[in-house]
């Protein structure tokens, strides 16, 4: 049976850093390392994914527009085409649109609503329970 995000939300938590549009990226930075994390989605009054910033976006803006770029809000930088997952996605599927798509965040959306998220860590590390699984499960057939 194919790992799912379900599954990978079941063991790691389904608790998602989210903000509003109007946060500026001053504020999101210090969220970002206060969490330590790399990423935060950017939800509607509605809990709907309107966006997500990254580590990546934050850099980005300041190398290209320097400090001032802090005051801004995190609307003017997020990324409003946010591909994301469903809880029935397999752990290949979610490898190959991060692959794919370059992304080390992919938000995981049921009914609309943001329930989760999945980092590339978090892949990684099912990906290495599953290799693990397999390996124990040859092991006692040879065995047996």
């Amino acid at each position: 049976m194919p790992v799912s995000v379900r599954n990978m939300l079941d063991a790691k938590g389904r608790n998602v850093i989210s903000v509003s549009r109007e946060k500026t990226m001053g504020e999101v930075a210090t969220i970002l390392n206060q969490n330590r994390i790399g990423a935060v989605v950017i939800t509607s009054l509605e809990g709907r994914i309107a966006g997500i910033f990254t580590e990546r976006d934050l850099v980005r803006c300041v190398a290209e527009q320097g400090a001032a770029v802090l005051e801004k809000p995190v609307s003017t930088a997020m990324t409003t085409n946010v591909v994301r997952c469903r809880e029935d996605t397999t752990l290949n599927e979610l490898m190959e649109m991060m692959s794919s798509g370059r992304f080390r965040h992919v938000p995981v959306e049921d009914g609309g609503k943001l329930v989760g998220i999945m980092s590339i860590g978090d892949v990684v590390k099912a990906r290495i329970r599953e290799v693990e699984q397999e390996a124990e499960h040859i092991r006692a057939y040879i065995a047996g």
